[in-house]
């Protein structure tokens, strides 16, 4: 196994915007708008989730002043993390959608910045990953792709987020082939890579169920494998492991604000969000995308990602050794 493959092999085992700065008061916020900010292309994880949140709280009632939406791709979330970071510290009206990511990209040396360097809000949800191709493509299956892989991989391009091929190397290694000769094709989301596809830049993609499942169920993609434990519900794709590849890899995904962010803002935000996740718009949209609700705040939030990072961390020295 290479270092590259040992690096993720050990992760899997541990794992199962623009606008000016906001008043400095807790009254009445929020009096204005609030920017939503996806560090994604459209169609990505980052962006449905995002989205998400914002359908949510606005049907429901539960927010009540503007929430524009933007997407500032880069570095699979890093390149706004640093925006974040540098240009809005203290703000209240700033907020954004992360996931592991954040740890891999500081500690794979993409980013200077981590969670410690912004205000995490709450975690959200968890979502499995799965492997799609076009429906004319010559794969049926997992081992399909992974014979093509191992057979000649210059010609198997895979379209994937930088944080997305983890799940991939994955599903290669237990295959028996080599994760470092992959030859990947890096797209910053599900709707790059749909359009990807569709042109044949790429002859495969892998993602977020939640990415690929509206045009998996209307049969515009060809569903290959989920890294689930078991089949999910309303999704007709067998998992790796009934392939004969046993990898199983989820990721998180949370909502975060820029560096001292005003106590007031985080506690409205992380109320409206727990009153968010009980509705039926929130449980609806969870439900047709495959997001499993696993909403962390505070310290148990806190935790959970000082946990998680230091498994990432420890996985990363392990690979380089």
């Amino acid at each position: 196994m290479t270092p590259r493959s040992a690096f993720f092999a050990l992760l899997a085992a541990c794992l199962l915007v623009t606008g000016c700065q906001g008043s400095a008061s807790a009254d009445g916020y929020p009096a204005g708008p609030v920017t939503m900010t996806a560090g994604a292309s459209p169609g990505s994880g980052f962006d449905l989730t995002i989205r998400a949140v914002v359908d949510s709280v606005q049907k429901e009632g539960i927010v009540d002043v503007p929430l524009p939406v933007q997407n500032r791709p880069g570095n699979s979330g890093a390149d706004f993390l640093a925006t974040m970071v540098d240009q809005y510290r203290g703000a209240d009206d700033q907020i954004s959608v992360t996931s592991l990511s954040m740890m891999t990209n500081q500690l794979s040396g993409t980013s200077k910045y981590g969670y410690a360097d912004v205000t995490m809000i709450a975690r959200l949800m968890t979502e499995y990953f799965m492997v799609v191709t076009r429906p004319d493509a010559p794969y049926q299956n997992l081992g399909d792709v992974m014979s093509a892989v191992k057979s000649d991989p210059s010609r198997v391009a895979v379209g994937a987020a930088l944080d997305d091929q983890a799940p991939f190397d994955l599903l290669v290694s237990a295959a028996g082939g080599d994760p470092s000769s992959i030859h990947y094709v890096t797209h910053e989301g599900g709707g790059d890579q749909s359009a990807a596809l569709a042109s044949g830049e790429i002859g495969i993609a892998i993602g977020g169920v939640s990415e690929f499942i509206g045009q998996v169920n209307t049969k515009e993609l060809k569903g290959l494998g989920v890294l689930a434990e078991d089949r999910l519900p309303g999704l007709d794709v067998p998992t790796a492991r009934e392939q004969g590849l046993d990898v199983t890899l989820s990721n998180w995904r949370g909502l975060y604000g820029p560096p001292d962010m005003p106590a007031y803002a985080v506690e409205y935000w992380q109320q409206a969000l727990a009153k968010m996740v009980d509705t039926a718009t929130w449980k609806d949209t969870a439900a047709r995308s495959q997001f499993t609700t696993t909403f962390m705040v505070g310290e148990e939030f806190q935790t959970f990602l000082a946990e998680t990072q230091a498994d990432v961390e420890a996985a990363l020295q392990a690979a380089r050794r």
